[in-house]
């Protein structure tokens, strides 16, 4: 593998020992997961979002704010092939050998995925996502996510919550997660698998939060783990202030949806 940091897979095993090791639903951080040229050069060529052509989703929601998703790149370019990577056989048996779950299907549409970057302000409230995909049916498995910020802040906030619901209601912060160059995480994805990045954006008006994201199906999976077909379901771990939030961003999305 020509972007994939060399040294992970010398750590295969220690990696899955790590990963499975974590409760109640596993997850694991990696630094320097792409090779450090490669990161640098995808740091490099990370494109700058540009409304007006359309080629990034700003789209607002109730619980998502100021996110944007770009998933169409050109052929033969730095991100294009960098996402086939992360698709091809290969990288999908790196990710089973750590994960202990096998036959990985990648998704080449990217759906949900690709480059994100957020603006100042924006949350992406704490959440379980979608269980099936939407086109082929398979059953959604396992998240990579990998952070492109050099010499992030924890004033900017924008870090990676994973969260643990199974024995209160009001749940309970499990880990948080900065967003820092070149750090990957992989977590299982269930129905309590929950996490997102709650807290506003604190960042220079100049500054984004980037990363990239790939997510990894399976054509069965244990009867026990099936619930049925549902979106993406949000939980509100802030009080009052993430219902104000809320409220502020639902009022956006219908302007947005008004001038459509």
């Amino acid at each position: 593998m020509k972007f994939i940091n060399t040294e992970i897979k010398k750590k295969i095993l220690n990696l899955n020992k790590q990963f499975n090791l974590k409760t109640p639903f596993k997850y694991l951080v990696i630094e320097n997961f792409l090779n450090e040229a490669i990161a640098e050069e995808v740091y490099n060529c990370y494109p700058k979002i540009d409304i007006e052509s359309n080629s990034w989703d700003g789209t607002t929601y109730l619980d998502q704010k100021n996110k944007f998703t770009k998933t169409k790149f050109e052929e033969d370019t730095m991100l294009f092939n960098l996402f086939n990577e992360l698709n091809s056989t290969e990288f999908l048996n790196l990710i089973s050998q750590i994960t202990n779950i096998n036959s990985l299907i990648g998704d080449s549409e990217l759906f949900g995925g690709g480059l994100h970057q957020s603006t100042k302000g924006a949350f992406l409230n704490v959440h379980v996502d979608y269980n099936f995909h939407p086109k082929t049916k398979f059953h959604r498995r396992c998240n990579l996510i990998i952070y492109l910020n050099k010499n992030w802040k924890d004033e900017y906030n924008g870090h990676l919550e994973l969260w643990d619901f199974t024995n209160s209601k009001k749940g309970k912060l499990i880990e948080k997660i900065a967003p820092s160059f070149n750090r990957a995480v992989i977590f299982e994805t269930n129905e309590i698998s929950y996490h997102g990045h709650s807290l506003p954006l604190n960042t220079p008006k100049e500054l984004n939060r980037k990363s990239i994201a790939t997510y990894y199906y399976t054509k069965e999976r244990k009867e026990s783990e099936i619930a049925l077909d549902h979106n993406t379901l949000y939980k509100n771990t802030r009080g009052i202030k993430g219902l104000k939030d809320k409220i502020k961003s639902g009022i956006k999305a219908s302007i947005e949806r008004l001038k459509k």
